[in-house]
């Protein structure tokens, strides 16, 4: 198997983004944040159809659309997980958007497929080059602001009362949540992008409440489960996509059999 090129691109493209989506996808979970970060992935979706069509690089377009979009969530600041209404009719907009894009430029068809249910096959080394990167970036931007994250998200009232600007930690997690959606499309596609961002995160939820070893935790469970899934796919010719969403699921499904802890997140304490 690793004898071809193509798939030593396909792991180093999926173990880049799988980490990333664990380590991101860890906060978003414990933020109650998911359905936002799934409508950044369709709101993505508009944007590399968009730059499509006027000639650009869709990586860029699709990065530049939810990062915006992940900015203007993050200015409703705390109230962005009871705004579920209004973030389902910007995700069907985008859609919308994307599909009026794909109208006027058929010739992008295929890679339209391929954003909507990913091509890590497909991956070249100048992709790689990039998603390490804004991966390494992205790492970089969530410790500056971890601390205040966590407290921000366990206890946001009494993190406004000692003065954390709740607005902009909001503000600057979604942004980075914009760019961890970014990569995980390039692996699993837009429709499956809950499949790295929320599967491996909950289901580490599910089998720790420290959050140290909840975050390596989850980093590890996406990373097998999409080596495991491209690993599965090229032996059985099944879709890459489908073979890490299985495993994914069955993970956190077992996960839920198991006898969790008393409480879900450690207190504030903890994490000093």
């Amino acid at each position: 198997m690793l004898e071809n090129d193509f798939m030593i691109n396909a792991f180093a493209a999926s173990g880049i983004a799988a980490i990333l989506a664990g380590i991101v996808g860890y906060f978003l979970v414990m933020r109650g944040q998911t359905f936002a970060g799934h409508a950044l992935s369709h709101i993505g979706f508009a944007g590399a159809t968009g730059s499509g069509l006027i000639g650009l690089d869709p990586f860029w377009g699709m990065l530049g659309f939810t990062l915006f979009a992940g900015a203007g969530m993050g200015m409703l600041g705390e109230r962005i997980s009871t705004r579920d209404v209004a973030i389902g009719v910007v995700l069907s907009l985008a859609l919308g958007f994307g599909l009026l894009f794909l109208h006027y430029h058929k010739s992008f068809a295929s890679q339209a497929t391929a954003l909507l249910f990913g091509n890590v096959l497909a991956v070249e080394r100048s992709t790689i080059a990039n998603l390490t990167g804004i991966g390494v970036a992205t790492l970089i931007a969530l410790g500056a602001i971890a601390r205040p994250l966590v407290f921000a998200s366990l206890q946001p009232e009494l993190a406004e009362a000692k003065g954390v600007p709740l607005r902009l930690v909001s503000t600057a997690f979604l942004a980075i949540v914009a760019t961890a959606v970014s990569e995980c499309a390039q692996i699993v596609g837009v429709l499956l992008v809950f499949t790295l961002m929320v599967g491996p995160p909950a289901t580490a939820q599910q089998l720790t409440t420290r959050l140290w070893s909840g975050l390596g935790l989850s980093a590890g469970l996406a990373l097998a489960e999409a080596w495991f899934g491209i690993t599965l796919a090229y032996y059985s010719d099944w879709p890459v996509s489908f073979c890490i969403s299985i495993l994914c699921a069955l993970a956190y499904f077992l996960s839920l059999a198991l006898p969790k802890g008393s409480s879900r997140f450690l207190p504030t304490h903890a994490i000093r």
